[in-house]
């Protein structure tokens, strides 16, 4: 499914989905990963079947074939390519001096906003995690990166459990299911087309 987290600045949606790989654990109540609560599971273990995609990409010191490869250093050489041929960024790192041995710079100065973001979507694509968590993915990017972007995304997310945390309301008009928050409760779920048509409700509020 694809769920998708909605509301104004402050509701708790980056701090909801921050419980799932357990950068924060739970005080009352408990997260269920196929029936078996996630602070009885090894952290390393959990967070081997999740990625992130951040709003600011994460990106370190070395090359982008490197930055690529954290997400599963034992991938082979076509696997690495076709990762980055699903996050939209095989073209422009061929267009680099040294192709995927190409220096990234420190925090991935070398490279646009843009082409940081893909690699880290290249990155998540190789890793194949089941739980994918998209936190304003696109929200810093012009437009032609937006759609570059929007789509090696939706590639990233068949088959898998995804959330996602959105201002555009745009990008989650599909989700399955969204949970509307405010003051860190979550205080309406539904469809989009279910929660539009409700009268003077806060999503129809955000839509508008």
């Amino acid at each position: 499914q694809k769920v998708a987290l909605v509301g104004p600045s402050g509701s708790g949606k980056s701090t909801l989905i921050s419980l799932i790989p357990r950068f924060y654990d739970v005080t009352q109540g408990a997260i269920y990963l196929d029936g078996q609560d996630i602070r009885d599971l090894k952290v390393k273990s959990l967070r081997q079947h999740i990625a992130m995609v951040l709003q600011t990409p994460v990106l370190f010191s070395g090359t982008v074939r490197q930055n690529i490869l954290y997400g599963r250093p034992s991938a082979s050489e076509d696997e690495l390519i076709a990762a980055a041929k699903a996050a939209n960024a095989y073209d422009f790192i061929q267009q680099l001096s040294k192709g995927f041995d190409s220096e990234v710079g420190e925090g991935g100065g070398f490279l646009s906003g843009g082409q940081r973001q893909r690699v880290t979507i290249a990155r998540a694509y190789l890793k194949n995690p089941q739980i994918l968590i998209l936190d304003e993915a696109t929200s810093a990017l012009d437009s032609t990166s937006e759609k570059l972007i929007q789509s090696a995304l939706e590639h990233l997310m068949e088959n898998r459990t995804t959330f996602i945390v959105a201002h555009r309301l745009s990008t989650i008009i599909n989700a399955d299911m969204i949970l509307v928050m405010k003051a860190g409760q979550i205080i309406d779920a539904g469809t989009h087309q279910q929660l539009l048509n409700k009268e003077g409700s806060l999503y129809q509020q955000l839509y508008q």
